[in-house]
């Protein structure tokens, strides 16, 4: 059974990076002989789909184009399949190494076992161990959030996604159409950045408000990815962190310490409540309403109308 799998496999990787044309699903069952042998259109298109997974898996580079009267091809071009000559230093190799290690109790633990593997196979120096190197470093980074896996393969592939998304002022999650451009992990939370097809605007989402499974939506993206996407700055702004003026609030006394660690200025008022002068940047209006009652806006004017427009929103639901 293994080798046949095997001969499967291969047959499939000769068929896809010797077109130079995308072949239908229809197609490639016509030139391989174990998938004319399948007994059912569906045991081929469940057959088909383990191997192409296996060999993306195994690193082959398949592209999915949609032609003009939508049907669906695969291929995988060579240049896409071509690496130049690999040599490291021991230094780079200990810093692959210790990547590596990031991932050893994520899913992505054998996929980073792969990598270093090949690299070996590649020329990597026999007499370095990329996971003794520096082995007083142990870096974590934890990933609880059930959408990483499939928007990670999503943005391997280019392809876009559809999931349902809470926002941190709305009572329920709405569906969100998005472009996937890049993952980073900042202040112990997972954001994915991309293009919300919808909004027709670049968005920035985190992981952990991701509600329900994660599905892929069509093939092919309609705008350029950026070649910098600075997710970890728009979280900052989004959060206020970036701010050029202030706001003073009221906050209820025992309430609401993340906003009293960023205050500038602390007075008492008395009767339970304390005024806070606090950095004022773009998103601050949802961060306050996520205090709910503890927290009323004095000034400035517009920051209260959006905060109150917030809580009306949630209010109906």
């Amino acid at each position: 059974m293994a080798i046949a799998k095997a001969e499967r496999l291969m047959n499939l990787a000769l068929c896809l990076l010797g077109t130079r044309r995308p072949l239908s699903k229809r197609e490639l069952r016509a030139s391989i002989e174990a998938y004319l042998e399948a007994g059912s259109d569906d045991s081929f298109n469940r057959m088909f789909e383990r191997d192409k997974d296996d060999l993306r898996e195994l690193g082959l580079v398949i592209e999915t184009v949609e032609n003009l009267d939508g049907e669906v091809g695969y291929l995988a071009r060579r240049d896409s399949n071509r690496l130049p000559p690999i040599t490291l230093d021991a230094e780079e190799a200990a810093a692959l190494g210790l990547a590596a290690k990031v991932w050893q109790q994520a899913r992505l633990a054998g996929a980073a076992s792969g990598a270093l593997q090949k690299l070996r196979a590649a020329g990597l120096p026999e007499d370095v161990d990329p996971y003794e190197a520096h082995s007083a470093l142990e870096p974590r980074i934890p990933v609880h959030e059930a959408a990483f896996e499939p928007l990670m393969l999503a943005l391997r592939d280019r392809r876009p996604v559809l999931f349902e998304y809470r926002k941190a002022s709305a009572a329920h999650p709405e569906p969100r159409h998005v472009e996937p451009w890049a993952l980073e992990c900042w202040r112990g939370h997972w954001y994915l950045a991309g293009w919300d097809r919808d909004r027709g605007a670049e968005r920035v989402f985190r992981l952990s408000r991701i509600t329900g499974r994660v599905r892929s939506r069509g093939t092919g993206f309609t705008v350029p990815v950026p070649d910098v996407v600075t997710v970890r700055e728009t979280v900052a702004g989004w959060a206020g962190e970036i701010a050029d003026r202030s706001a003073l609030i009221r906050l209820r006394s025992g309430a609401g310490y993340p906003l009293r660690a960023k205050a500038t200025a602390v007075r008492e008022l008395g009767d339970g409540w304390d005024e806070l002068e606090i950095p004022y940047g773009h998103g601050l209006d949802a961060w306050l309403v996520e205090f709910g009652p503890d927290v009323v806006v004095l000034e400035p004017t517009e920051l209260r109308a959006d905060v109150v427009d917030r809580l009306r929103a949630v209010a109906k639901g």
